[in-house]
């Protein structure tokens, strides 16, 4: 599978690269938690993040100039175990200069079928507004407490009351988990495009309607595998939203992060055009090998 992937971009000319796991930032976003570690060099300690991604680092490549690239590595959260999760798991993230979210998409779904050579139907694309409706009935877009609490009464969900209160965005992760992704991509790939905005922490505003980012998810048999955008670039905006999140962190009593310094600093120096995405590939070999859990295709659990 690695070999394949490797070929994949080597024919589009997208270099690989290698960016460091130990960062002095992490990500703020509220759903992921982080392993930190300390940097002995007395009387100097300096507190590192294992990285739950390599996105931050591969900006800070694309704003220096180094054109599309790649990469293969190893990615780190913290609570996060189970039949899809492991605290270490290896992704696979690219960016593609001058690459809109429909040309991403173009490109996600080439790869699927040279890995998967044949064994998918035609693959599918659908907003998330319509899908999300399509299953709970509920606009995604415009929230109304009334009509969602009212919802979960009647599928019988009273952890989205208790957990989600009044968060527009949690509630729509609660439901969407529940309700919506189990039925996606039975058989074939499924792209689930347009997210709500108050649910994209790096993804451009739709220039037609600021309620929906440049977003989108990759599925496959119920499995969420990627997750994709077209790259903010605006470093006031991704200031302001780093700063949200950190509120919103506070709120949940989640460990305190800070603001990466030197991610801003790219983008003020300018981030490319461009669109990108990452990949679970212990979720997409358990796929291609057609197995239950990524506990089976993990040489060391």
């Amino acid at each position: 599978m690695l070999q394949r992937i490797r070929v994949f971009f080597a024919q589009r000319n997208v270099l690989e690269v290698e960016t460091p796991l130990l960062q002095t930032a992490c990500g703020t976003d509220p759903n992921l938690d982080f392993f930190s570690t300390f940097y002995e060099t007395p009387p100097k300690r300096t507190q590192l993040f294992l990285q739950t991604s390599p996105e931050f680092a591969m900006k800070r490549l694309l704003a220096a100039g180094s054109g599309s690239i790649f990469q293969i590595c190893k990615a780190f959260r913290n609570g996060e175990a189970g039949r899809f999760h492991n605290p270490e798991f290896t992704m696979l993230e690219w960016y593609r200069v001058d690459f809109n979210l429909t040309q991403l998409m173009d490109e996600v779904e080439a790869l699927f079928a040279d890995l998967f050579q044949g064994s998918l139907n035609a693959p599918q694309r659908v907003s998330y507004q319509a899908i999300f409706e399509k299953f709970t009935g509920l606009d995604a877009l415009n929230f109304s407490l009334k009509n969602y609490r009212a919802f979960a009464e009647k599928e019988n969900l009273p952890d989205a009351i208790s957990l989600c209160g009044g968060n527009h965005a949690l509630w729509l992760d609660f439901l969407f988990s529940f309700c919506v992704q189990p039925n996606l991509g039975q058989g074939s790939l499924c792209l689930v495009y347009g997210y709500p905005a108050c649910q994209s922490s790096l993804a451009r505003l739709n220039s037609k309607n600021p309620l929906i980012t440049e977003r989108v998810e990759v599925f496959l048999n119920g499995v969420e595998l990627g997750n994709g955008y077209h790259e903010l670039t605006d470093v006031i905006e991704q200031n302001r939203r780093f700063k949200a999140e950190i509120e919103q962190r506070k709120k949940q009593n989640l460990p305190a992060v800070v603001k990466d310094k030197k991610l801003l600093a790219a983008l003020e120096h300018g981030l490319p055009n461009c669109a990108g995405i990452a990949l679970g590939l212990d979720r997409i070999l358990m796929l291609l090998t057609q197995k239950n859990s990524i506990s089976e295709v993990l040489s060391f659990v």
